[in-house]
């Protein structure tokens, strides 16, 4: 795994191999991620943006928007081999004064007190019914015009407080993109 674009473009990422299923690690294959970039960069929602980062995992996701142009990007995952994965990454890329790790439930509401959050992605356990509780704790820290980013193994549909913008298939992989109404 690697940082795909960007100015870290080439970077390898702390990885653990085909994932690492006792802590529901399941990176998201460079594939996969090329395409979806390719998408948020065309909806230019990429420069600038305060991204928020749920069920991080390795933080491939937040660090490849980071090295695309964001302007910063915190981390909320409480896994611990997820989270040792992640500061393993902002350390290896010299990111640290532009991210955060927050060890925590990303179903729970958790304190923020930094600026609204212009791009959230969102990653959760597969099948689990773990993101529209995600989406719930979150809604109050994303910025009106954010742009939700939700990876599954099924299409999703959005929760109350939410609009559907787009849905795509990447192999076994849907992504449905959200906004907040």
């Amino acid at each position: 795994m690697r940082i795909i674009a960007g100015q870290w473009r080439g970077v390898p990422l702390a990885t653990v191999g085909k994932g690492d299923p006792g802590a529901h690690l399941r990176p998201t294959p460079d594939r996969v991620r090329e395409s979806l970039f390719s998408m948020l960069t065309h909806r230019g929602v990429i420069e600038g943006a305060h991204v928020l980062d749920l069920f991080a995992g390795t933080g491939a996701l937040g660090l490849e928007a980071l090295s695309r142009g964001a302007a910063r990007a915190v981390f909320v995952e409480n896994g611990r081999v997820g989270q040792k994965l992640i500061a393993e990454n902002i350390k290896k890329l010299r990111a640290e004064d532009r991210t955060k790790l927050l060890r925590s439930d990303a179903t729970r509401a958790f304190a923020w007190d930094g600026p609204k959050f212009d791009l959230v992605f969102l990653d959760p356990p597969y099948g689990k019914g773990m993101g529209d509780k995600a989406l719930t704790s979150i809604r109050d820290h994303c910025a009106d015009d954010a742009l939700i980013v939700w990876e599954e193994n099924a299409p999703q549909s959005p929760p109350d407080g939410y609009a559907l913008l787009d849905q795509r298939r990447f192999g076994s992989t849907h992504v449905t993109l959200l906004e907040p109404v």
